[in-house]
This record gives structure tokens, C-alpha cells and sequence, in this order.
């Protein structure tokens, strides 16, 4: 008898036979995946907020408010509106990039911790798109580097205020559905 006479003949083609089909299988679901990532990305191009698209609230998720279309603001840019929101109020008009970082995790009783290498970058893309404007405490020594928004940065703050709201809230009610469950008493 020879090993994998007509025996193995017949496994080898229905194994063949197995792989043709579950490669179609996949070939379908990455084409459902596919479509299904291009209907999520048109459903938010309506709403294209300026800013850097990270942060610790979810990054490219997009906001999701029951009853609310699809679309809207997204998780990412809860980043934007703070750092606008914070420079708006400062007591100067101005704020510097360690300032921001510091009055962040004083906000958040240290809960968010921003980076430096988040920071900065966040700063320098607000400024090219228009949102802050940037100007050096001492030029000549290039020390700290003062941002005020602009008029355009304060309609973008405006619109990431009203928009984000929804979401912030969701998050109290589901952080206070959780601590509920887990601590219900009984």
C-alpha cells in the first residue's frame, strides 16, 4: 500500500476544495468590512473639526447619542475643545504649552496626564489651522511660546462645546450606571 494513495487523494482535494471556499467566505466579510468602514467615514464627513485626532476619550470612535443622526462631533476631539476652552479663559488671554499640561491634570485631579509629545503637536497643528495664534514671550531667546485663539478658534470652540456636550454626558450616565450595578446595595 502506498501512503496517501487514493485515500489521501481524496482528502488533499476535499481540503482543497475547503480552502477555496473559506478564502470566498473571507473575501465576503472583508468586502462587508469594507463596506461598512466606508459608510461609517461618510456618515462623519459632515462634521470635520479642526484639531489633532487623539486623545484619551476614544480616539476615532465615532459619538454615539441614542436618537441623535449619524455623524457629529467625535470622541477625538475632546483634546481640541479643552485646549481652547483653557487658553479662552485663562486670566491672560494666553497660555504656553506646560501651563496647559499642568492646569489639565489639575482639572482632572491627575486622571489625564497629557504628554508633551501630544501637547506640542496639538498646538503647532491648532495654529496652522488658524485656530491659535502663537507669538514667543522673549523673541530673541525663543523661551516660551504664548497662544491666544483666534476668531476662527472661537466659532471651533463654540461648535465643539455644543457638540461634545451629549457625549460628556453619556459618559457621567454610564460611569454612574456601572458604579450602580456594582454597588448596588442588596
Amino acid at each position: 500500500m502506498v501512503p496517501g494513495g487514493a485515500a489521501g487523494q481524496i482528502g488533499e482535494r476535499a481540503l482543497a476544495a475547503e480552502r477555496r471556499t473559506s478564502g470566498s467566505a473571507r473575501s465576503r466579510a472583508a468586502r462587508k468590512a469594507a463596506a461598512e468602514a466606508t459608510r461609517a467615514a461618510e456618515a462623519q464627513a459632515e462634521f470635520a473639526p479642526a484639531g489633532r485626532p487623539s486623545d484619551v476619550f476614544g480616539a476615532d470612535l465615532p459619538l454615539r447619542t441614542p436618537g441623535a443622526p449619524p455623524g457629529g462631533p467625535r470622541r477625538r476631539d475632546m483634546f481640541t475643545l479643552l485646549v481652547l476652552h483653557l487658553i479662552s479663559n485663562s486670566e491672560s488671554g494666553a497660555s504656553y504649552g506646560n501651563q496647559l499640561i499642568e492646569r489639565i491634570e489639575g482639572i482632572t485631579d491627575g486622571a489625564v496626564s497629557m504628554n508633551p509629545n501630544t501637547m506640542y503637536p496639538l498646538l503647532r497643528e491648532l495654529e496652522a489651522g488658524g485656530l491659535i495664534a502663537g507669538r514667543w514671550e522673549h523673541p530673541e531667546k525663543r523661551s516660551r511660546r504664548l497662544y491666544t485663539v483666534t476668531a476662527r478658534g472661537h466659532e471651533e470652540y463654540g461648535n465643539l462645546r455644543e457638540g461634545i456636550e451629549p457625549f460628556l454626558d453619556s459618559i457621567i450616565k454610564t460611569i454612574s450606571l456601572i458604579k450602580q450595578e456594582i454597588y448596588k446595595s442588596g
